[in-house]
């Protein structure tokens, strides 16, 4: 029977590499090597160290929900619980091995799930939003005409611009939830003087991506769309 002479621990009989106590390599006479430091004094214990590795997989695994993140957690972790295996005690971060190695194995498992479920609701969302924004120009297209009206019965004219409308129209164009609104009085009546009517469109900011139909409106109350571009007299009502 040998003793390990760095702490004092008995040693079985075997080809042991290290003191199972204190990680203190030896002999298989149960001899400390120790080429470039004073061996410790019989009773000490040497103190293991924490794999670096394992460190670098936990934090990998924390920021799993970036795909390289949580590979290299994976990867990281395997490494390093095979290098404190074979240190004999002299390294210990096995648990902090082993959560990035869950937490990496986590992110390579719901990364594709959330691409997925991203690349079906992102399409989605936009396409509720343009639908929002084209409900709101055809509501602000029906205000504006019943403003007009109103307008026209009070005054004996349509308002000259659409800041005549009310404070929330600045200028004869004018952005509102994804659309930009044109004002143009018609042409100028040559018996009574007074223009003879107006018009007004509204064409989507960001076409395909705020809005996808073009709408007119004029005097006639009637408001018309066009999908492929600019909405005119000519382009079919909306029902």
């Amino acid at each position: 029977m040998s003793f390990c002479t760095a702490c004092g621990n008995q040693v079985p009989d075997g080809n042991a590499a290290f003191c199972s106590r204190c990680g203190a390599q030896l002999l298989p006479t149960g001899i400390l090597l120790s080429a470039s430091a004073t061996p410790p004094l019989p009773g000490t214990t040497a103190v293991p160290t924490t794999s670096g590795l394992a460190i670098v997989s936990l934090l990998c695994g924390i920021v799993f929900f970036f795909f390289p993140s949580a590979v290299a957690a994976i990867i990281f972790g395997h490494i390093s619980r095979s290098d404190i295996r074979r240190s004999g005690g002299r390294k210990t971060g096995a648990g902090m091995a082993l959560a990035g190695l869950i937490l990496g194995y986590v992110g390579v498992a719901i990364i594709p799930i959330i691409l997925i479920v991203a690349a079906i609701a992102i399409p989605n969302l936009l396409r509720a939003k343009v639908a929002t924004n084209e409900a709101v120009a055809i509501a602000s297209l029906r205000t504006l005409n019943v403003a007009a009206m109103k307008y026209e019965t009070a005054n004996g004219k349509f308002p000259q611009s659409l800041a005549e409308f009310g404070s929330s129209w600045a200028s004869d164009s004018d952005r509102h939830a994804g659309y930009v609104f044109e004002y143009k009085l018609g042409d100028v009546d040559l018996v009574g003087g007074l223009n003879s009517g107006y018009t007004i469109t509204a064409k989507p900011v960001t076409p395909e991506t705020t809005g996808r139909r073009y709408f007119f409106t004029d005097q006639t109350g009637v408001i018309r769309a066009e999908s492929g571009g600019v909405a005119t007299t000519d382009s079919p009502p909306i029902n």
